[in-house]
């Protein structure tokens, strides 16, 4: 069962997607999607694939279960008018808590449209806080991007950030961590 789809239009494009949970039968799409997601952060984590030639996917594991669940983003295909998949998250903590943003990526042809904004913000939604929403140090973009997200989200008051040593890399900087303090502010607040 697909769950039930949220249309938005991303700003700047006249082109619609939709949000909605991963199916059971999907997850194969969030495998191949992770490949592109680790590939982008490689830069950032100096990370490589392994001997299979894929990057770690362990983290997957953890994927779907009651504590842990993924959303994709689609839009028709600009050659088959088929939905395809743009985008995804990951969030974990659904039975405990604090909700914890895994993963999240856009695809690169998507990216500066509002898609990824529209994504975190349909998926913070979601679920009541608090979130934890890590990024890396050296990706000063995702900083400018989920700070801003924070704010919206959670408002002026409702988030703050810490920097949190990365485990086992005493040698990388500390990544940053987002914080709510509440959950997700509704719109009108």
């Amino acid at each position: 069962m697909t769950g039930p789809r949220i249309a938005c239009r991303p700003v700047g494009s006249a082109d619609g997607f939709s949000i909605r949970p991963v199916a059971d039968d999907e997850w194969t799409v969030i495998a191949w999607l992770w490949q592109a997601f680790r590939q982008d952060l490689a830069p950032v984590v100096h990370g490589l694939p392994y001997d299979d030639g894929r990057y770690q996917t362990g983290p997957l594991r953890a994927y779907p279960s009651p504590d842990a669940r993924g959303y994709l983003a689609w839009r028709p295909h600009p050659n088959t008018g088929r939905d395809s998949p743009i985008g995804f998250a990951l969030v974990k903590g659904l039975v405990a808590g604090p909700r914890v943003l895994d993963a999240f990526w856009v695809a690169p042809a998507a990216r500066r449209e509002g898609v990824g904004r529209r994504l975190a913000l349909d998926v913070l939604a979601r679920h009541d806080g608090p979130w934890l929403i890590g990024f890396q140090h050296e990706n000063a973009g995702a900083g400018a991007f989920w700070r801003s997200v924070a704010r919206t989200a959670f408002g002026a008051d409702g988030w703050t950030e810490r920097r949190q040593p990365v485990p086992g890399r005493v040698d990388a900087p500390a990544d940053h961590v987002v914080e709510s303090v509440v959950g997700p502010v509704s719109p009108g607040r």
